[in-house]
């Protein structure tokens, strides 16, 4: 079967991209040598097939309308027998929606913005574009099947898209369990507490993400002053070009000491080993890989209603979910997990063994059998 995989960006903090490189490399093994369409892959394997669609741009607006228009032109002269797209790009038979539908995070967004704020959004060319090129492509005749990486997305599609169900199909992320493990904590806990100037004692949570308002990081901020626990320290992994805003944050609630901001890591795998707990208390979020590693190396995760993660979290037992900006029931969670969470290791790993990698692998090419008939 000739397969194509279509995603635009490579950014190697990315959890989409992480996903692609994961089924790229599955597939191959499986003998469907998928091919990569792309601007640019720079660490794709050797051997790997990557075509490239790079026509020249100004500002993003052409950059995504440009790309999609040679897709669209390699879609049609054929080669392929199933094209599978992570960019909305209509007339793709197959569309994985690993970042979910965009007028929901624009309505997330809307609940913390100001007026003005809200009125340029709407105004903004890029997110009119995004959102008229999802409505066209989820319409599009020729669409066949959608992956959705959480029960949250597919919902969500079903309702705003009036997509009948069998074409929605629920495909967790999948993650690699030898290489995320509880026995990370063994291998790394103490040297990266050392560096960070933290004794073994000390509570540490993580977050990892990069687009720190997307993903919560202004509220975990907010609930840390309202912890019981005050000795407790929060690691900050992820790359954002509002960083600089972020650590001023820190230090205006007297948090400069408690929260570490280490930048984006291509490895991410030294300070899952160190942490207690993990936090990703997103304003929206598909299914953000970074929570189902954190589960597969033994930490419970406290997250938000509005991310699909939500959907292996059992309350007090691998963890909490709250509303995003409940910053009081947030800090509430973190002082449960500072104080519990050796207890929930065993049942956070257990959460992340359903969603294996190779159990990924079999649905997916279960469903391009079913496709292709």
């Amino acid at each position: 079967m000739k397969l194509a995989i279509v995603r635009q960006r490579y950014n190697p903090y990315g959890g989409a991209e992480r996903f692609v490189e994961r089924a790229l490399a599955a597939l191959g093994e499986k003998d469907l040598a998928p091919t990569l369409i792309t601007r640019s892959w720079p660490d794709a394997p050797d051997g790997r097939e990557v075509r490239l669609c790079n026509p020249f741009f100004l500002g993003r607006l052409w950059r995504d309308w440009g790309f999609a228009r040679c897709v669209q032109r390699m879609v049609k002269s054929g080669g392929f027998d199933l094209v599978q797209s992570h960019e909305r790009i209509p007339g793709c038979a197959l569309y994985r929606a690993g970042d979910g539908v965009h007028a929901t995070w624009l309505a997330q967004r809307a609940l913390i913005q100001g007026p003005l704020a809200r009125l340029a959004t709407r105004l903004h060319p890029w997110h009119r574009y995004t959102l008229g090129a999802e409505a066209r492509m989820f319409r599009h005749p020729a669409l066949v099947a959608v992956i959705c990486n959480s029960a949250m997305v597919k919902e969500d599609i079903a309702r705003r898209f009036g997509l009948s169900a069998d074409k929605l199909h629920v495909i967790h992320n999948g993650v690699d369990l030898e290489y995320f493990h509880p026995g990370l904590r063994k291998l790394h806990r103490s040297r990266i507490r050392a560096e960070l100037g933290i004794s073994d004692a000390t509570p540490l949570i993580l977050f990892v993400g990069s687009g720190f308002e997307r993903k919560g990081l202004p509220q975990l901020l907010a609930a840390l002053p309202q912890m019981r626990r005050q000795d407790a320290h929060l690691a900050v992994v992820g790359r954002d070009k509002r960083e600089r805003a972020m650590r001023a944050r820190s230090a205006r609630l007297g948090l400069a000491d408690r929260v570490h901001f280490l930048g984006g890591r291509q490895d991410v795998r030294p300070y899952y080993g160190a942490a207690d707990a993990f936090a990703l208390p997103t304003l929206y979020d598909p299914f953000p890989n970074a929570a189902l590693e954190a589960l597969a190396c033994g930490l419970p995760v406290a997250t938000s209603t509005s991310c699909g993660a939500a959907e292996l979290i059992e309350s007090g037992s691998n963890g909490f979910v709250c509303a995003a900006q409940d910053t009081a029931m947030l800090a509430a969670h973190l002082d449960a997990l500072a104080g519990s969470a050796a207890g929930m290791r065993d049942a956070a790993r257990a959460a992340a063994e359903g969603c294996a990698l190779p159990d990924m692998v079999s649905r997916l090419t279960g469903l391009y059998a079913g496709i292709l008939g």
